[in-house]
């Protein structure tokens, strides 16, 4: 055993980082595709004469087979059963198939005509928002297998090490994704004259983004090879009946809504962040998306520099429960009317990105001291589980909440395309709302900790 620990790649710095950096390119292409659509609402209405519930049903799309065919939870399985190197093929292949069929979607013309009226959450929408849909709730699938994939094999390259740095840097190499999409997608359609442009980019990506997790898989074999005298003293291996063991931990539940809560309150507001510059803080359409894309660029430096903290210093609930309380502040500021010029909002993505810094850095090492590492796979599929219930609904709830009461006006652009205006305050008091109800889960999380002794307040090597 002492021999394999000597000899196993994972001792070697340059591997470990190298793994890591391998396997985040991949979900950097995810990412990009996740929120290539969010800076082209206003050019969905215009050009494909989507409304605002169109677009909220679209956006929600990502979670439906998560959720409802529970594919999310077979991929945790999956990858507690197959490992790693099976699992990261098989999702970032879905991410390609889904990709495609959603550039096929928004590139071709069907009849505007809306089907299936009178089937309850799901009528009255034309065949181009229902195609967009399924291919973005086929990548859903593929981007979130990915992600508790991409998770798993951290713990498994950097437990013991610097593991809280590890996921920090995979993240902001994730949010750098999200920062060109919401940054280049608008002038990329703007200047090809079409929404499809931006997509068929990320359709690309995706391809690069399914090559790279080739490449670790190569390296997983070795570190696998490295260790494989190891594997005789290796825990025993997951069972289904350790989903009981998972769901009984209070620690978990606590985690898992905020999770839902927190992301909640972030990842449907970019979705919907330039239509709110260009309409409440009159950014103009194509730079609209640069003050959103401040966000994840604040997770690109400061989600590692809060990692290396975590791993030397510990306080991982403490930090969850402090950002939980700035997203609150945030959104309440951006509910205020008359705060309405654009330095404002600028300023507050920059606050609002050091939240999303600190939730995340701390969050995701967190789990495995409260979970054993066999069950990682299936305890993160289940946290994203529940997580898709948020990104799948509150996309669908605010486009819903717009329509039916945010429009102030309507009226027609030169060229004939429909323009409409919106009051933004109540979707940002319904964000703010999430907030205060996951600022309850990160306090309860931090009392379950006192009690049970998890050591989330302790340094990654302590526990």
């Amino acid at each position: 055993m002492t021999q394999a620990l000597r000899t196993s790649l994972r001792e070697s710095p340059k591997a470990r980082w190298a793994a890591m950096f391998v396997a985040g390119l991949a979900m950097l292409c995810g990412y990009f595709m996740a929120d290539v659509m969010a800076p082209l609402k206003p050019m969905l209405e215009q050009q494909l004469g989507w409304s605002s519930t169109q677009y909220g049903f679209f956006t929600s799309a990502y979670g439906w087979f998560n959720v409802f065919l529970f594919m999310l939870l077979l991929g945790g399985i999956i990858l507690d059963k197959m490992g790693v190197r099976f699992t990261g093929v098989m999702s970032t292949l879905l991410m390609v198939a889904g990709a495609v069929l959603k550039y096929f979607a928004v590139t071709h013309t069907f009849d505007p005509k809306p089907l299936l009226q009178g089937v309850p959450l799901i009528g009255g929408m034309p065949l181009q928002v229902y195609l967009a849909g399924i291919g973005f709730a086929i990548f859903g699938v593929g981007v979130e297998v990915a992600g508790i994939t991409t998770t798993k094999l951290i713990v498994k390259w950097f437990k013991g090490k610097e593991m809280a740095l590890a996921m920090g840097l995979q993240l902001a190499l994730a949010r750098m994704g999200t920062a060109l999409a919401l940054m280049i997608s608008a002038p990329v359609a703007a200047h090809f004259k079409s929404v499809g442009a931006p997509v068929l980019l990320a359709v690309v990506m995706l391809i690069i983004g399914f090559i790279s997790y080739l490449v670790y898989g190569i390296m997983d074999r070795k570190l696998d090879a490295s260790e494989a005298s190891a594997a005789a003293d290796s825990e025993e291996p997951f069972r289904l009946s350790d989903i009981k063991l998972i769901l009984k931990n209070k620690g978990f539940w606590y985690i898992s809504m905020l999770c839902l809560l927190f992301y909640s309150a972030v990842f449907p507001f970019l979705k919907y962040a330039t239509d709110l510059m260009v309409q409440k803080y009159h950014v103009k359409l194509a730079l609209a998306g640069i003050i959103p894309g401040l966000l994840p660029f604040g997770n690109i430096f400061m989600t590692p520099f809060f990692g290396r903290m975590i791993d030397r210093k510990g306080k991982a609930a403490s930090i969850m429960y402090l950002g939980s309380a700035m997203l609150i502040g945030v959104h309440l500021l951006f509910a205020v009317p008359l705060l309405s010029h654009w330095l404002v909002a600028f300023l507050l993505m920059l606050v609002l990105g050091v939240a999303f810094s600190l939730v995340p850095s701390a969050m995701w090492p967190s789990v495995p001291k409260l979970i054993p590492e066999k069950q990682l796979g299936t305890a993160y599929a289940l946290i994203f589980y529940i997580q898709n219930w948020g990104l799948m609904g509150v996309p669908l709830l605010i486009g819903w909440i717009l329509d039916r009461y945010c429009i102030v006006s309507r009226s027609v652009a030169a060229d004939g395309s429909p323009l409409i205006a919106y009051n933004y305050t109540l979707p940002m008091l319904t964000f703010m709302g999430f907030g205060i109800l996951g600022l309850i889960f990160a306090y309860l999380l931090k009392t379950e900790d006192k009690r049970k002794n998890y050591g989330l307040e302790l340094p990654s090597s302590a526990k």
